[in-house]
């Protein structure tokens, strides 16, 4: 009998706890879900004798150390900044860990005393990252074996609305961490490589240069660059590509709004405004523009948004930024707190919603002076408001994986999920749920 223990049960990990909790009895699995709150929990799994809930808080290491004592496997489900403490955790007591965020310095710099520990430390095992590198490895090792030449690697991928459920302006609502993406893209810059030169994008450009892309069925998503895409070169095992360039996918006019949002200044997470919950919405957006004695605040938002992005104006009314009567803010709030509490409000996935997942690659291949292009896409859509296409992209996955490991896979160190005895695995099964690959292949001469 293996035991597993997830830390944190948020939105996310709606479909990793059902993918295990349907598997305990044919696997013979334990489950122990710890979790800050598990009153809700009760409801799906209070009468499964194989699962414990288990009350705690994470953040305290001795609370969680004396769970983790008796595990099998820890999967960490909580904010990344925790993931560090709970992998230095993990290899202190011999415990394999997955995770699905990105590799850290700080994580990075536990490699070798893994391996020393012979523990198993995988990360970026969910979509974006995880899906993201599975399918990509999956083409460029088929590709590899025919001796072709990888000249351009372009990867975008974003958490949208399902079109049957797109009824805002900005075609979005919060399906994962909000306070994620209101900081989407701060603390960096974007790094890349565009034929042969390196490229940099600042977060205050960010949004201002997007590329298009057309998915038949689905339309047209505008990506914008995300983080440092030249680490995966070494990841991918890619040193020749000429293009590489991973990005994140929105609908048409999102990028424009929230670079509106960016230009204001409000997404800075680094000092509160005073007495914010006296502000109204429209307070807050008038606190942010040029004084002017006659105009009013659409007047002056208008003059702000210029005439090139004069449509972009209903995004913002939809919101209520121009509502003087209601006051929702927190007190002694920073603006990006103050955004996200407003765009919560109306970016609500209701319980008939669903929302849609996109993943889209783009590869050129050159051999014999011959180009092809391969564009290889996914769409998910969602069941319904718990299990939505996020939950399962991240949850299947990574519960996936830890099937896997406690199969026995075993690849001691920090690592992401790029080698072919855990991704082939894991990319069939995913076909099983639905989440497949469909591949699009062109000459291009």
């Amino acid at each position: 009998m293996k035991t597993i223990l997830v830390l944190g049960a948020g939105l996310s990990s709606s479909s990793l706890l059902r993918y295990l909790s349907d598997r305990l009895v044919s696997e013979e699995w334990m489950l122990i879900i710890g979790n800050t709150c598990i009153d809700s929990l009760y409801s799906m799994y209070g009468d499964n004798q194989h699962i414990q809930l288990i009350q705690m808080d994470a953040s305290i290491a001795a609370e969680r150390r004396e769970i983790m004592a008796n595990v099998d496997l820890v999967i960490s489900m909580l904010p990344a900044r925790f993931h560090v403490e709970v992998a230095r955790d993990c290899i202190d007591l011999g415990k394999d860990l997955i995770t699905p965020s990105y590799v850290s310095s700080a994580m990075k710099q536990l490699h070798e005393e893994a391996v020393l520990k012979g523990v198993t430390i995988m990360n970026e095992t969910g979509v974006d990252p995880g899906i993201d590198h599975m399918s990509a490895m999956r083409v460029l090792d088929e590709k590899r074996q025919e001796g072709v030449s990888l000249k351009v690697f372009k990867s975008f991928c974003g958490g949208l609305i399902a079109p049957n459920s797109d009824d805002n302006l900005w075609h979005y609502k919060f399906t994962w961490n909000p306070r994620n993406v209101i900081l989407a893209g701060q603390g960096g810059v974007a790094a890349f490589r565009q034929n042969k030169e390196l490229k940099y994008i600042p977060y205050s450009q960010l949004f201002k240069r997007t590329e298009r892309f057309i998915i038949e069925g689905y339309g047209a998503f505008d990506g914008y660059a995300n983080r440092d895409s030249l680490k995966y070169m070494d990841s991918y095992n890619i040193p020749e590509v000429e293009t590489i360039y991973r990005g994140t996918l929105r609908k048409p006019d999102f990028c424009q709004g929230w670079d509106v949002f960016i230009e204001l200044g409000l997404t800075e997470d680094s000092y509160i405004l005073e007495k914010s919950s006296l502000l109204s919405p429209r307070q807050l957006l008038n606190a942010f523009l040029p004084y002017h004695p006659v105009d009013s605040v659409e007047v002056k938002f208008k003059k702000f948004l210029r005439p090139e992005r004069a449509h972009l104006f209903p995004l913002f009314q939809e919101i209520g930024f121009f509502n003087g009567d209601v006051f929702i803010f927190p007190e002694d709030a920073s603006p990006a707190v103050l955004l996200q509490t407003l765009l919560e409000r109306s970016w609500v996935l209701k319980p008939i919603d669903k929302d849609m997942l996109v993943m889209l690659h783009e590869f050129v291949f050159e051999y014999d002076r011959k180009q092809t292009k391969i564009t290889s896409f996914m769409v998910a859509l969602g069941e319904d408001n718990q299990f939505t296409a996020m939950s399962n992209t991240v949850g299947l996955p990574v519960g996936i994986i830890a099937k896997q490991i406690l199969k026995g896979y075993s690849n001691p160190g920090v690592q992401i999920p790029v080698q072919k005895e855990i991704y082939i695995p894991v990319l069939n099964e995913l076909e099983e749920f639905g989440i497949k690959f469909n591949d699009i292949i062109t000459e291009i001469n």
